[in-house]
Order: structure tokens, then sequence, then C-alpha cells
């Protein structure tokens, strides 16, 4: 499976002006390779070229791993001493002729530390950005993957749901999220996760992006969970509110809201339909109830290796929605100082429609 992803990434350089790319740990170089590599104080980078065999720099300890690649690598290694890093980079480099090319780069996955060393070798380089060469290598998911996040789903639903049992009135949102990552950990979860939990109640619900706090949740709060799991290096990322005790009738108003333009959503999601058509179909049902203002962000993003890629559920965004696309869809109202609601669920697209691999129960759950 690893090669024939090398195999896709070569022919997609030949049609890309790039001469080659140079990975660090992340997402992008274990989908290539299957092995995952640290993030350390210890650079390590695969360069790949559309006509020779990849080359690897690394630290000489981490040297074994070469050995479980599905492909031939050429391996550059360097010791402790950090003043002597840059010779095998530019060993690397000399291996492949790079200097005077052009190097491909993940802007928001290489870190300064490895590109300082990139460049070391290949002074005279140019460094484009290759997101749109190497989001389009991994924007498509087969079976295998699909089969991967449908279990990281089933990990996060089945773990919120044993959390929900022990939600009281006067918990703090970070001893809810405490129980949440253990609950996933006890669920099946790999220890690495896709994000921390986000547990928000009464005015903290009302932050899109809000971090547990000490504070208690109370009655006529909406405790907002957004959560996710991993299986086997692909993720789930889920959102439900519920409502402590008894609420107004504005929450409950909203919260119905939020629920029909999620299933707006992951309605018009199919096949040839740009990812724009379901943003505006999911905005327009809230737009219609007069709450489109409190509607923030966009409707959804890609998930796969990562909680955030490629494609993007904006209403500006034409790109068309083909099988095997894996993506969000997360409406919310936010009314600052007060609540907020949102509803997330994953999808994958068919032949012929969209699968929702998310099923736990949309409607207003009361807890505590």
């Amino acid at each position: 499976m690893t090669r024939s992803r090398l195999d896709k990434l070569t022919a997609s350089l030949l049609n890309s002006g790039l001469s080659a790319v140079a990975l660090n740990p992340g997402p992008t170089l274990t989908y290539l390779s299957g092995i995952s590599f640290h993030l350390m104080e210890r650079p390590v980078v695969l360069l790949v070229t559309p006509d020779k065999d990849p080359v690897l720099v690394l630290p000489e300890l981490e040297l074994p791993k070469v050995d479980l690649f599905p492909y031939k690598v050429q391996a550059f290694t360097y010791g402790e001493n950090p003043s002597e890093w840059e010779d095998a980079f530019r060993k690397a480099a000399q291996a492949l002729g790079l200097d005077g090319k052009r190097i491909g780069v993940e802007p928001r996955q290489m870190r300064l530390l490895e590109f300082r060393h990139v460049k070391a070798g290949a002074p005279e380089a140019d460094y484009p950005d290759a997101t749109d060469v190497l989001s389009e290598l991994r924007l498509k998911k087969d079976k295998a993957e699909v089969d991967a996040m449908r279990q990281a789903v089933k990990i996060a639903q089945d773990a919120l749901e044993a959390v929900i049992q022990k939600i009281k009135i006067g918990m703090t949102e970070k001893e809810l999220s405490s129980e949440l990552v253990m609950q996933l950990l006890k669920h099946g979860s790999e220890s690495e996760m896709p994000f921390a939990p986000i547990v928000s109640a009464g005015p903290n619900s009302a932050n899109p992006h809000a971090s547990p706090t000490k504070r208690k949740i109370q009655t006529g709060d909406l405790l907002v969970v957004d959560w996710g799991a991993a299986h086997d290096g692909y993720i789930s990322d889920l959102t439900r509110t519920f409502a402590v005790g008894e609420v107004d009738e504005e929450y409950k108003k909203i919260h119905k809201i939020v629920q029909e333009s999620n299933a707006a959503g992951r309605a018009a999601a199919k096949p040839g339909v740009p990812c724009a058509a379901v943003d505006i179909a999911a905005r327009e049902v809230i737009e219609k109830s007069g709450y489109g203002k409190y509607f923030t962000h966009r409707t959804g993003h890609g998930i796969g290796m990562e909680g955030h890629e490629a494609p993007y559920m904006r209403g500006d965004n034409m790109q068309l929605l083909e099988p095997g696309m894996a993506f969000t869809v997360e409406p919310g109202i936010y009314l600052a100082g007060r609540n907020g609601v949102r509803i997330e669920d994953n999808l994958v697209i068919t032949e012929d429609g969209a699968e929702s691999l998310s099923d736990m129960p949309r409607e207003i759950r009361v807890v505590g």
C-alpha cells in the first residue's frame, strides 16, 4: 500500500514543476512510509524525487527504522554533535542533485529547525509551498482508511456515552474533560488523541474553541462536548450539546435550529457538488432563523490522519466533492456571554451520496 502511495507522489511531482519534496515527521511522512518518527530536537527529513530512491536524513539512534520502510531508501545519519548535522544534509542533497532545484515543503508541518538544515544542504534551491501536491495525495480515503475512521468514531461515541452517566451538577469542566480522556483510552483510543477534548458550559460554550476550566456545571447551562479518538493513525472529531437540567426555551430553540442545520449540511453532501454547497445549505437554515450572525465559522473541515485537512466546507470553496473525501459538518450558534450550541458529525463521500460515520443522538439530551 505504501509503495503505491510513493508511486502516486512521484507521478504528481512530474506534473507539478517540483524537483522534490522534503518531509519531516508528521502525517504525510507516516502516510508514505507506514512509520512514525517523533518531532524532536534531532531533525528527521525524507527527500522524495520523481526518478530516484528516496533519501532519509536521521540521527544514528533512529537507523533501525530504515529497515522498516516498504521500499528502498538511502540513509544519511549523523551523531550527537549538532555541528556535524549539516554535513549529512549536504550529502543527502548531493545524492539527489537538489541544489538549485525546486524542493517543495509543507508550511504547516515543516519547522524552522528542519528547514534550516535542508536549506544548508541545498542553499541555491527554491522552496515553494507543496501543500496542493501533498494534500491531494491524502485527499481521498480508501476502504482501510475509512474503516479506521469508522472505528475511531465508535470509540469516541462509546466513551462519551460512558461519561454521560457520570455527569453531575457541580462537576467542573476540567473534571468532566479528564473523565472523558480516561474513557477514550479505556474504550480503545490511541494515546495520541487528535486534540484535547473541549468541554464548555454556560457562557464558555459560546466560545467555539474554549478550553476546559474550573467553572462548575450549573442547572440552565448548555454543555458543549467536542471530542475525538484515534485508531490506526486515523481520527474522529465529534460534537454534541446537552442541556444541564432545565434550560430556557431559547436555548432549546437554538439547539433545534443547529440540529436542522446539521441535517441540511449532511443532506447536501454528495459526489460532484462543491464544498461550498454544504456550507451554504447548513448556513441557510441558521440565517433564516434569524441567528446567522451567531454562526461564526465554516461548516466543516476534512479529517483523516489530521484533525484539520482538506477539503474545507466554506462558502467560497468550489472544490468538487469526490468519493473517499472525509470531512465534518459542524454548524453552531454562539450567544456571547450566555450559551452556545454545536453539533458535529463525520462524513465520507460514497459513489452515490454520503455516509455519516457518526450516529450518536443529535437531539437535545438532559444531563446532570
